[in-house]
């Protein structure tokens, strides 16, 4: 019974078409294009690039939820390829995010650290909730992989978004803000070699 109780389910091999994969996935959706909007007014109204850059990442997201509610139920040759398409999304978001800092530190920047930490925080939970929900299709094809590392990925960003909040705060200075704008970068450019090698392995056997 322990490990009945604890054992992480194992996906439905028809997840990627069941009512609760596409519930879930036009929730992220939704509250992805919510996000988006809510980060990129405030990251422009309180000068953060960290903001700004977690502002398109929801979008980019929120695009890569609409490709997979599209591809669902279709054969696993098209969910690879859109899992390849996904990966590619990912590696020019993190090619952006590199060069927008580089510029950010040209130009200079003055990030005020309270909006970025109230909606940082906002973005957080947001996060947390999506991915706790897709926890379970994590194992999945490439796809859904794809899904979950986006997921799991904005989490880990919107920590590292708080973390240059308060760093900002501490020390009155904008470098905070540019590394953890680098972080995410690293991140985004992480995970589209997961989901491309995941994608091509599939296509490879397919």
């Amino acid at each position: 019974m322990g490990k009945s109780c604890c054992e992480t389910p194992e996906p439905d091999p028809a997840g990627h078409n069941d009512r609760q994969w596409r519930l879930i996935l036009w929730i992220a959706l939704i509250a992805n294009v919510a996000m988006f909007f809510v980060e990129i007014i405030a990251g422009i109204a309180s000068d953060s690039r960290a903001l700004q850059a977690d502002a398109l990442d929801f979008f980019g997201d929120a695009a890569n939820y609409a490709v997979s509610l599209g591809v669902a139920g279709m054969a696993l040759a098209w969910r690879a390829r859109a899992a390849l398409v996904k990966a590619a999304t990912m590696l020019a978001f993190g090619i952006w995010v590199i060069g927008y800092a580089i510029y950010a530190v040209l130009a200079g920047s003055n990030p005020r650290p309270e909006m970025m930490g109230v909606v940082g925080t906002l973005a957080l939970l947001v996060n947390v909730s999506v991915a706790l929900m897709l926890f379970r299709y994590r194992e999945g094809d490439a796809n859904m992989r794809s899904v979950w590392i986006c997921s799991r990925n904005d989490a880990l960003a919107n920590l590292a978004v708080l973390g240059a909040a308060l760093g900002v705060f501490g020390t009155g200075h904008a470098w905070p803000d540019l590394v953890v704008a680098a972080i995410m970068a690293s991140l985004a450019i992480w995970g589209s070699a997961e989901v491309f090698l995941h994608a091509r392995r599939e296509l490879a056997h397919g």
